[in-house]
Parts: structure tokens; sequence; C-alpha cells
């Protein structure tokens, strides 16, 4: 019966996973020259070329860094969140997740307004009798979209490894005399390691791969490798170059994710 259940899953992941992902595999390596397709690899030559893999490491840098503010901001917000004194829990994890009800493109479209030259935030800084800053096109506008678009998804796996820490392990430690910092980077820490490493992969995977981020907060100033992903298909024409740009970066992300779970299995349960 449970094999008669996964048959519809199996033909989910053959025909909008495996297939896609083949014919990515398959325009990587060939070059179309007319009504036939010859195999090479100058794609992925190409795709080491200097203007390439400054795209590519710009892309892993803003990645990073956003990945790592979502986790300074989102890992305090998720501990105070999983905290028993706190009342409305359901409130505040309601007021995280009412944005991400809302259309992305729309999302990302209200900072436009927001960062502008008369925008709302030069607006305020005007009023306080700060000099404006033209922070729209520029890299930290970039990094300001994808935390804002992405910080849900750092806050709420955290949240839930939080919850699930057995509170008799911390009143044991504190009758051991352990104090709150011992409790914390020694107990509490360790054991949300999973809830970590599951915001980091969350934000870190889209963070890389955005191109809607990019474009809008980031114009002609800030590319990412998605923006050129995207050109190769819907403007120049090129599925080759632009799939073997997937494939490259596809390999990128699983060998990140590698180094995050290695990271994890080795450190995660250690709490001394």
């Amino acid at each position: 019966m449970k094999k008669v259940m996964a048959y519809p899953y199996a033909v989910w992941m053959v025909l909008f996973i495996l297939i896609p992902m083949g014919l990515v595999l398959y325009y990587s390596f060939t070059t179309a020259n007319g009504a036939s397709a010859a195999f090479t690899v100058d794609n992925f030559k190409r795709a080491f070329e200097p203007i390439y893999l400054s795209v590519l490491w710009r892309s892993l840098v803003l990645g990073l860094v956003s990945t790592g503010v979502c986790l300074l901001l989102g890992y305090p917000v998720a501990y105070i969140m999983a905290g028993q004194g706190l009342s409305n829990k359901s409130f505040l994890i309601f007021l995280f997740l009412v944005p991400m009800w809302m259309n992305f493109l729309l999302r990302t479209y209200a900072w436009l307004t927001i960062l502008d030259k008369n925008g709302l935030f030069n607006t305020l800084l005007a009023a306080a009798g700060l000099p404006k800053i033209g922070i729209l096109y520029t890299e930290p506008a970039v990094v300001l979209g994808m935390v804002y678009n992405f910080l849900p998804f750092m806050i709420l796996p955290i949240h839930t490894v939080l919850t699930k820490i057995d509170r008799h392990l911390v009143e044991a430690a504190q009758d051991l005399g352990a104090n709150a910092f011992h409790v914390f980077f020694r107990l509490i820490l360790p054991l949300s390691l999973p809830g970590v490493v599951s915001g980091v992969t969350m934000v870190f995977l889209p963070a890389v791969t955005t191109f809607v981020i990019s474009d809008l907060l980031g114009g002609n100033k800030t590319q990412l490798v998605g923006n050129v992903i995207e050109q190769q298909f819907l403007l120049v024409n090129d599925w080759n170059f632009g799939s073997a740009l997937s494939v490259i970066l596809m390999l990128v992300i699983l060998a990140t994710m590698a180094l995050v779970s290695s990271a994890d299995n080795s450190e995660g349960g250690a709490l001394f």
C-alpha cells in the first residue's frame, strides 16, 4: 500500500526534478549548431573567465553576509520568543509570518519606495537634520532586501528547535552551579545547532540564487550570478552557457551545504 501511495511522488520527481536537471546537464555540455548539437566543454571554460568568476564571488559574499546578518538578528529573536516567561508568542510568530503572505515581488518593490532618494528613509533622515544617503542601487541595498525577505526562514527553524529543548536540562545545569553564560554556550547553543544549520541553509540558498532582489535594489551596478543566468535564458538566448552557469552554481551550493552539514555533525551534541 505504501509503495502504491508513493507512485505519484515518484512520477512528480521524475517529471519535475530529474528530467529538468537532465536537460540542464545536456545543454551545459552541448552547443547549438543549427539543427544539431555537438558535445563541448567550452561553456564551462567560459564560465571560469574572470568576469564571471567575479560575479560568482560577489554572489557568494553577499549571500554569506546576508546569512550572517540574518543569524545575528534571528537567533536572539528566536531565543526570546522561545522563552517561558514571554506571553503572546503566537502573535509574535504571526507578525513574522504576515509579510510572507504578501507577494515576494511586491515586498521587494516596497523597498524601492523606502530607499528612494526622496523615500521614507531619507525623509526621516532629513527630518532629523541628517544628510540623505544614496543607498538604493548599491550592494548594501541588496543585502538589506535579502535580510528582509529571508529573515523569517532563519527565525522559525531556530525557534522550533529551541522550544523543544528539555527545560529540565537547564534547571539541572543551574542546580549544578552553571551561570547564565555557561548554560547558554555549553547547553542551549549546542542543542540548537540543528535549527541554526536549517536556518543557514534556508537563507543562504535563495540569497545566492536570487535575481529579483539584485535586479530591483541593485540595478545594473550589482549583478549576481542569478541575473547572469536569467539574461542568458531570456535575453541572450544562450541556454547552453546559462545551463553551465546553473550547474556550477548548483555544485557550489552542494559543496557549501556539505560543509555546513559536516560542521553540524562534528559540533552537534558537544555540550562541553
